[in-house]
């Protein structure tokens, strides 16, 4: 385990880049604890979905939101996603949730509402979160922050075999279209659009085992540690 000061990790990026498996085994190294952000919005995405609400009529959105309760939990070793006291962790990497969230997170209200909880879970520090607006948004004074790129077939085709290893049945272009569509949403959204700050690092993992990448980053964590404690 490597022992830094206490800090908060950012990680952001497009969808499937690999910035939740960067994050995950960030965390197991530093000891630290994994958000997904990401798993925020479907959580929300789910709830609309399975009640009904239409997320173009902000009352509705609004009021749904009051009933909405998101937490993580370790269960037999991974990170669970809870809502309303349920795990969901299965059912938001659905396709039919992957096609709405990118237009969930565009809605003010909902952004304003898992920032304030994200904020709030950093609090403490410790934390490694991946997202889209972690190191420019909810926390852009973070000590680490890095941002994930890779070549879009890449993302394809690694988004297409989570998928059918999870036994969903699915096509390569339509997994091509989503992430095409989400893209677009994610960087010209108004609300927190994704941005790399010059804060960032970049790395692009196309060619970069997990093992690699993992390495990339501690050694800037590493060096960017030694200047906090200096």
């Amino acid at each position: 385990m490597t022992k830094i000061v206490d800090s908060v990790v950012a990680i952001d990026g497009f969808s499937s880049c690999g910035k939740s498996t960067l994050a995950k085994e960030l965390a197991k190294e530093l000891g630290y604890r994994f958000i997904d952000s990401g798993a925020m919005y479907r959580a929300c995405t789910l709830y609309f979905l399975d009640n009904g609400v239409d997320i173009n009529d902000i009352h509705a959105v609004t009021a749904a939101l009051k009933f909405i309760h998101i937490e993580f939990q370790n269960i037999h070793g991974y990170n669970a996603t809870i809502l309303n006291g349920k795990n969901i962790t299965s059912e938001i990497r659905s396709l039919r949730v992957a096609n709405q969230v990118s237009e969930v997170a565009t809605i003010k209200v909902v952004r304003e509402q898992m920032v304030k909880l994200q904020q709030a879970m950093g609090k403490q520090k410790r934390i490694v979160m991946d997202g889209r607006d972690i190191g420019s948004v909810v926390f852009p004074k973070a000590q680490h922050k890095f941002f994930i790129i890779a070549d879009v077939d890449v993302r394809v085709k690694r988004r297409h075999n989570e998928l059918t290893t999870k036994g969903k049945t699915v096509s390569v272009q339509d997994v091509k279209e989503n992430l095409a569509h989400r893209d677009h949403i994610d960087s010209t959204r108004k609300e927190s659009p994704l941005t790399r700050t010059p804060s960032h690092i970049l790395i692009d993992n196309s060619y970069l085992t997990r093992v690699e990448q993992l390495m990339v980053a501690l050694k800037h964590i590493k060096a960017k540690n030694r200047t906090l404690v200096a």
